[in-house]
């Protein structure tokens, strides 16, 4: 079972190569911008070098703390580029095989319809967030080094500016939980898609769209409920993992005042027990698997002959 899970999830990047290449163009633009910001700066040579001397008498937790801002926002690319990916993935996964007449041909290898489907589901919400958690960590660590290097070119040091302040391992280890989470959380939505995709003749995207965009209305408009509403639009952008915090307010002025004498954590921001004791996980990842079985069945017994 193990064996035939990983060369399926070898199959689906091999068949979708945008799983590998999406991040790797977004991590690669956020390097070449990093770069063009800096060439664009540098003819502010008086004003750069005097920026310059000022950080280098801040606060270290000031400087991790700027240094956290920008790690983070990068971070949060990425994580709108995986949520986006990983749509389009299930809506296209179980689609294609059928629309290019292949999946005649992966019937006739020892593989079963449910472990089809369960490798486009780990692919979903483990693959992709563990093949974007690497490009996360490449984009940080070139984007560091770059301004490493201009910093070098403008006679600072960048050990001192750079390199003794910047969290890696709180940025990180908070970036791998957050992402997890966000797959597990949303991964009804995962589950909704693959359905559709197995039952969709034409235009899947406008099939599993329409329903999440009517229904609620409809709900509201006929029972004055927001349980769709709530279910659906609120579920996709509030996760429960933090400690009651708002992320927006996370480098407000205040934050980075506080962080003069106690700096911040990104881990200590998270909250692991409160996300994996919320009701709303587990019954989500129960409604990820009754669709997913419902994709399982609509592809054994759909005739592609």
């Amino acid at each position: 079972m193990i064996a035939n899970q990983y060369a399926l999830i070898r199959r689906e990047f091999w068949e979708h190569r945008s799983l590998y290449v999406v991040p790797a163009v977004l991590g690669l633009v956020i390097v070449l911008i990093e770069m063009t910001g800096q060439a664009a700066i540098s003819a502010f040579g008086t004003q750069i070098d005097m920026t310059l001397l000022s950080a280098s008498n801040i606060d270290t937790h000031q400087r991790a703390t700027i240094i956290s801002a920008l790690m983070t926002a990068f971070a949060s690319l990425f994580l709108i580029e995986m949520w986006i990916l990983s749509v389009f993935y299930a809506l296209d996964s179980l689609y294609a095989e059928r629309k290019d007449k292949s999946i005649l041909f992966w019937r006739s290898m020892p593989v079963t319809d449910a472990e089809t489907v369960i490798s486009k589901l780990l692919t979903a919400i483990i693959a992709i967030p563990i093949v974007t958690i690497i490009f996360v960590a490449l984009t940080h660590v070139l984007v560091l080094l770059v301004i490493s290097i201009w910093i070098g070119t403008r006679g600072a040091s960048p050990w001192h500016l750079i390199w003794s302040a910047v969290p890696l391992v709180d940025n990180w280890t908070a970036t791998i939980l957050y992402i997890f989470a966000q797959a597990l959380w949303l991964s009804p939505f995962v589950g909704w898609f693959l359905l559709v995709s197995a039952f969709a003749k034409r235009s899947p995207l406008l099939m599993a769209v329409l329903p999440i965009i009517v229904l609620p209305m409809l709900e509201k408009s006929i029972l004055n409920s927001r349980f769709l509403f709530d279910a659906i639009v609120v579920r996709s952008v509030h996760i429960p993992i933090s400690h009651s915090v708002d992320f927006d307010k996370l480098f407000s002025k205040d934050a980075l005042a506080h962080s003069v004498d106690h700096g911040i954590s990104l881990l200590g921001m998270l909250d692991i027990g409160r996300f994996l004791a919320s009701p709303g996980l587990w019954l989500g990842l129960l409604v990820c698997a009754l669709l997913s079985a419902g994709a399982i069945y609509v592809r054994r017994f759909r005739d592609e002959s």
